[in-house]
């Protein structure tokens, strides 16, 4: 048979070490040196012998790095809502200590997950919910604390304690999220408004300044209508003896009623208008039209 000359020459060279009474320890480990089934020593990294005959053998090996424990824990809020709550334990084995680590403890990360699970259930439901997101940090120093003082006596030393994620149940989640929707909405609504108000309240402001400045017009116009209207007068009475203003009134309001009738029957797009016609009806023409600028004048003045 056929035998690969490199196959298996880690384990092979660890047999024959053993063989010839040597062992290596790696970095970052230390191995457990037991005589007749006795702990003697813990051996460094490097090279060491074991002289078999003497009853010396090697029990085990103990990593000095650092590892990570993740823990999920079930429980409850004050508020009676059920959380997951995720822990990542960062631990390590002390080499001062590596024969209380080896021998005091057959499960590290069982006995570190019950410890974890204790604090855990004992903490959160004290707080509700939302101070349980808040509180993350308190948890942790809180699982970090009982760790530490726990598991100092095996050898071992709590680097760092996590508390990584708080998982509500989904309905919970859902149900904080259209609590959020709903708030947000509600703000949404109430700026919405406010904008519509000033909108309101600004076209409102312009609107009237409007009116004021078209008032403002016509009011400059009838001045002007009426100070020409008493030239006018005041004109055809020096230049045509025996006339009074009253006479040239109504001949100038005669005038623009039939320049008025004239326009609206030239216009294409007038409606029907009926309008008395007569004798008459102008002398009364004359008159309203007479009467209503003399109180605009009056009112103006």
């Amino acid at each position: 048979m056929l035998i690969e000359p490199y196959a298996n020459y880690d384990e092979q060279n660890g047999i024959m070490g053993q063989v010839l009474g040597c062992v290596q320890v790696d970095q970052s480990t230390v191995a457990i040196r037991e005589t007749f089934g006795k702990f003697d020593s813990v051996l460094e990294p490097g090279c060491h012998c074991l002289p078999w005959c003497l009853g010396s053998q090697l029990a085990g090996h103990l990593t000095l790095r650092v590892q990570q424990l993740d823990v999920r824990c079930e429980t409850k809020t004050k508020d009676n809502v059920f959380v997951t709550v995720v822990a990542s334990v960062q631990y390590r084995a002390l080499a001062e200590n590596a024969g209380d680590a080896f021998y005091k403890l057959s499960n590290t990360r069982e006995q570190i997950q019950a410890y974890v699970f204790d604090v855990i259930r004992a903490s959160v439901p004290k707080l509700l919910l939302d101070n349980a997101f808040e509180q993350k940090n308190d948890i942790a120093k809180a699982v970090e604390e009982e760790l530490e003082k726990a598991m100092s006596a095996y050898g071992y030393q709590i680097v760092q304690t996590l508390i990584v994620d708080i998982e509500p149940d989904v309905n919970v989640k859902r149900a904080m999220n259209e609590i959020n929707a709903a708030a947000r909405m509600r703000v949404a609504a109430n700026e919405k408004a406010e904008a519509e108000k000033i909108l309101q309240i600004k076209r409102a402001e312009g609107e009237a300044e409007s009116k004021y400045l078209s008032g403002l017009g016509i009011a400059r116009q009838r001045q002007a209508i009426v100070d020409g209207l008493r030239d006018s007068v005041l004109n055809f009475s020096e230049n045509v003896p025996g006339t009074t203003a009253k006479d040239v009134m109504d001949m100038v309001l005669v005038t623009q009623y039939f320049d008025t009738m004239r326009e609206i029957g030239a216009s294409s797009k007038s409606s029907a208008v009926f309008i008395p016609h007569g004798p008459g009806a102008v002398k009364d023409v004359a008159s309203q039209i007479r009467d209503g600028l003399l109180q605009g004048n009056v009112m103006e003045r």
